[in-house]
């Protein structure tokens, strides 16, 4: 494996240093899903514009009425892509995990829920600062496989479990998992892929390069 790094992979750990900067420096309970960063990442994201603005709403609006009804007695993690919302994190009860769940179901534009949250204490800190690291090594990862464009996947980690999004073909959906579940500190992956055609990738990547 090469050792020399590029922008991109560069990129990628700024990214996951500040991120576990951020989550040294205070206990945040609700977290909000990570977004594009940058033109080119939007420019080449599979979603429309429409899914993108609408996924960045999802999320700011689930956190906000999470907040507002729980405080910081839940720790939650909101991700929405293509307006599929993915819930990550601990809650106490199994009452506020089912509150939680309607609570999100009913924010606007949302397509489908999967309520991946424990019933149990949050998480510690330590686990927390791990999960951003496996993070980062995961899309680093992804960046350094030449058969595959990272920016088309949206990773979540949490106690150690990989979950991966996005609009991908079968071959990046089955290629991804397999180079994730190599790398250490994940005990887990789970896949919540849209799956679209090669022949649905082609058209998008012809789209991409027509509007630049």
């Amino acid at each position: 494996m090469t050792k020399k790094f590029d922008l991109k992979r560069l990129s990628f750990g700024l990214l996951a240093v500040s991120a576990l900067a951020a989550s040294l420096s205070a206990c945040v309970p609700l977290v909000v899903g990570g977004a594009a960063v940058g033109g080119v990442m939007v420019a080449a994201d599979r979603r429309t514009s429409g899914a993108q603005l609408d996924d960045e709403g999802i999320e700011l609006k689930a956190v906000n009425r999470i907040g507002d009804y729980f405080g910081d007695k839940v720790h939650v993690n909101v991700t929405s892509f293509n307006r599929q919302v993915l819930l990550t994190g601990e809650v106490p009860t199994a009452e506020q995990k089912e509150r939680v769940l309607q609570i999100v179901n009913k924010v606007e534009n949302v397509r489908s829920v999967v309520d991946e949250t424990a019933v149990m204490a949050s998480s510690s800190l330590s686990t927390r600062s791990s999960d951003t690291l496996v993070t980062g090594k995961v899309k680093a990862t992804l960046v350094d496989a030449k058969d595959l464009q990272a920016n088309s996947f949206k990773v979540v980690t949490e106690r150690g479990t990989v979950y991966l999004m996005g609009r991908v073909t079968q071959r990046e959906a089955d290629r991804a998992t397999q180079l994730v579940r190599t790398i250490s500190g994940v005990s887990k992956v789970v896949r919540l892929f849209e799956i679209i055609t090669e022949q649905e990738l082609n058209t998008l990547q012809t789209t991409n390069k027509t509007a630049k």
